[in-house]
């Protein structure tokens, strides 16, 4: 059975999207059958994929209000190996949408269980705040993993997702746990990014990734050009972080972590 890992921070602009390509991209690259849900209405992974989210008529907003399929939403073989679901900005809707609908809260779930074992792995890209659709994912998936910004509030942001995420496993799905924190966007030439990263692991007593994640032009660059980093530039910094942190998932998952 495929493993769900929810990508969430209800902050933005801490390379959650990135992440989700990269990470995808780099699980696929190690041929892993890996499927990757944008469930963010701004779309970014699905751009950032190559895929036009405006021509896409076949949307996880249509999956989730039961007009279509899962199967019918999957843009097979967007790379090798790695298969997307996208989003755009209808997704938006989807709160007042599902508002009345019984057991809003498992619908992603329900839906995912059809095509789980088709996969390796399944990446949800959840948006920058704790919504119902956050909530889903968390609902769905087995665990959340958490990139961090080096930067001065990064503690305080993931306090209250961690609290988060003990609501959803005493609410609605007490198998989900903790995948780990991945720092983002380190940069060496600061004394800063040092010290989030040590203020982090004196307060967290979770699993926290070995790989950080530098911040790199080439990593910014990539979803202009519709591409995961591993293709976009192979050589760079930010192709061989995400690389290292594919593999870390891997043994994390071969381990029974």
């Amino acid at each position: 059975m495929g493993r769900i890992i929810a990508i969430a921070n209800q902050k933005g602009g801490v390379g959650k999207t990135t992440t989700a390509i990269n990470l995808s991209a780099c699980l696929a690259e190690a041929k892993q059958r890996v499927l990757v849900i944008d469930i963010d209405p701004q779309g970014n992974t699905t751009s950032g994929l190559g895929i036009d989210k405006e021509e896409k008529e076949n949307t996880i907003y249509e999956v989730m209000l039961g007009e279509i399929s899962i199967e019918q939403a999957i843009c097979k073989e967007a790379f090798d190996c790695l298969d997307v679901i996208p989003s755009n900005v209808n997704l938006a809707g989807a709160e007042i949408d599902l508002i009345d609908i019984e057991d809003r809260e498992y619908i992603l779930k329900k839906s995912i269980a059809q095509i789980r074992k088709n996969y390796d792995y399944i990446i949800l890209d959840c948006p920058p705040s704790l919504s119902m659709l956050t909530v889903n994912a968390m609902t769905a998936a087995d665990t959340v993993l958490v990139p961090i910004q080096c930067e001065y509030y990064a503690l305080e942001g993931l306090t209250q997702l961690i609290h988060t995420i003990h609501l959803v496993q005493k609410k609605l799905n007490p198998n989900l746990e903790l995948e780990g924190v991945v720092f983002t966007m380190y940069d060496s030439r600061t004394n800063l990014s040092l010290q989030v990263v040590e203020n982090v692991k004196d307060n967290l007593k979770q699993n926290i990734y070995k790989t950080i994640i530098p911040r790199n032009i080439r990593l910014a660059e990539a979803p202009s050009h519709g591409l995961p980093i591993n293709i976009y530039d192979t050589k760079s910094s930010g192709a061989e972080s995400y690389r290292l942190l594919a593999q870390e998932v891997m043994n994390n998952r071969n381990e029974g972590k």
